[in-house]
């Protein structure tokens, strides 16, 4: 991503699998394991030389932390734990007793009470979270019982219980996984390997940055966060869905300007009010937008015709489309001139989609719509509303980065991070109009209805936000 750091190091997220099943408490749709045993608890042995730091620092801490006269060192191991999280989180079970060692003493050993009731021991559960690669150590947890009680009982030489107030990190961790299996439980994302796995989390975390970095310098009221693509780095996801012949400029083959609109464009316009738009579909993993963004115009522009709205197939441009790449991108101008060479559209029913590339299998008889020319329409945003409320939804494209991450709201992305001259998506401009003051556009996408709004990108007008003004075209039906 623009503002994600692609080349972190893999430093052990795959450690932070166990902590849910135990920790979150997510409820019973999220009780499936997130990644199996990797990351469960692994009991140690007193030898172990990381437990052995473990020790040493949570007995430094208890004494800082002790009102007490004298040092207390650790008298008897009792059990011990470690689990990757993040780093390694330690569970230690000891005893502590009374050294002969003043606090105030630098000595270099300190030997215990030989009188048993000097040593005043407890038993004590510690937990250590250890950052090796960072050199760092924080007491998440301490709690002391003097030996062979119940209950803690207040003495001069029995430290306070309390919690380390710096276990923010740890519990940023667990709420990351939290956020991560949620993820892929709503999206029923299955990895191949635990691998995998552990890449899409890294991955994942980053894009959680970058969607936040979007929220906080956002112009308009969109909301950024989680979506269905959010374990994808931006080279996945542009590869995958969207199109870069579209930013080729020298690709791009001259159409006939639009006539002018005959009067100015209304306060606000919706062709879904007046059935001019079929209902959001899905591209799935081919870059085929440009495809989905001519149909959906040549069916409002049928309906306008002709009172009838078809859903139009979008694989038989994928298929038989000699102009342009398929999966791999193409655009409205070439497309338009496809379809007037081959005769017209099919509908989604007798040519249905598969998001791949077939063998062309388009058949003449079954043409159900036709077009005769197409043109471009003008870049003054104004008259591109105007025309539209006056002939019908528009084909349009639009630097998409900012899109990945959208979840709701009017997107007005700052222009560093949606440059209108890298276009790489083509959507359907269905409409425009005001929330709360915010000019918008009504933007159908191709990436189903669990994207965006009911599948639907909301973005700032007027300010020729994301290159919307650059590309819009349309079919004409005579």
């Amino acid at each position: 991503m623009v503002l994600g750091n692609r080349s972190c190091p893999l430093i052990p997220w795959l450690a932070l699998a166990a902590v849910l099943g135990s920790v979150l408490g997510l409820g019973e749709d999220l009780d499936r394991p997130l990644f199996g045993p990797p990351g469960s608890p692994i009991q140690l042995k007193e030898s172990d030389p990381g437990l052995r730091k473990a020790l040493l620092f949570a007995e430094e801490r208890y004494n800082r932390g002790s009102n007490a006269m004298h040092l207390r060192r650790v008298s008897r191991f009792i059990s011990a734990s470690k689990q990757l999280v993040k780093g390694i989180r330690y569970t230690l079970t000891v005893e502590l007793s009374n050294t002969q060692c003043k606090k105030s003493n630098m000595l270099r050993t300190c030997d215990f009470y030989p009188e048993q009731h000097k040593l005043k021991t407890e038993v004590c559960v510690f937990e250590v979270w250890d950052v090796p690669w960072q050199g760092t150590s924080t007491l998440l947890k301490q709690k002391c019982q003097p030996k062979g009680q119940s209950a803690k009982s207040e003495s001069e030489e029995t430290n306070k219980v309390e919690d380390s107030s710096t276990s923010h990190p740890l519990e940023e961790s667990v709420e990351l996984l939290g956020q991560f299996k949620e993820f892929m439980v709503k999206y029923n994302k299955v990895y191949s390997s635990q691998e995998e796995t552990d890449r899409r989390l890294l991955i994942f975390h980053e894009n959680l940055k970058t969607a936040e970095k979007l929220q906080s310098l956002d112009q308009g009221s969109a909301e950024y966060g989680v979506t269905k693509f959010s374990d994808l780095t931006e080279e996945e996801f542009r590869s995958t869905y969207l199109n870069p012949m579209l930013s080729q400029w020298t690709l791009h083959r001259q159409m006939k300007p639009a006539p002018p609109a005959k009067g100015p464009a209304p306060d606000s316009w919706d062709w879904r009010d007046r059935g001019a738009v079929s209902s959001v579909k899905n591209q799935g993993m081919c870059g085929s937008c440009w495809a989905f963004s001519v149909t959906g115009n040549i069916e409002g522009q049928w309906f306008l015709r002709n009172g009838t709205l078809l859903s139009l197939s979008e694989q038989e441009l994928v298929d038989c489309d000699r102009l342009d790449e398929a999966c791999r991108g193409g655009l409205p101008s070439n497309a338009y001139e496809a379809i007037e060479k081959l005769g017209g559209l099919e509908t989604e029913t007798d040519y249905s989609y598969t998001g791949h590339k077939q063998t062309c299998d388009f058949t003449a008889r079954k043409v159900a719509a036709y077009i005769n020319s197409s043109v471009e329409l003008s870049k003054d945003e104004k008259e591109i509303a105007a025309w539209l409320a006056e002939n019908g939804p528009v084909s349009v494209a639009l630097n998409a980065f900012a899109m990945q991450f959208y979840r709701k709201g009017v997107s007005h992305p700052l222009k560093i991070f949606c440059n209108p001259w890298m276009i790489d998506h083509a959507v359907l401009m269905v409409g425009y109009g005001e929330r709360k003051g915010i000019p918008f556009w009504a933007i159908k996408n191709s990436w189903g209805e669990d994207y965006g709004e009911q599948g639907y990108y909301y973005l700032h007008r007027g300010s020729n936000a994301c290159g919307i003004n650059r590309m819009c075209s349309s079919a004409v039906v005579n």
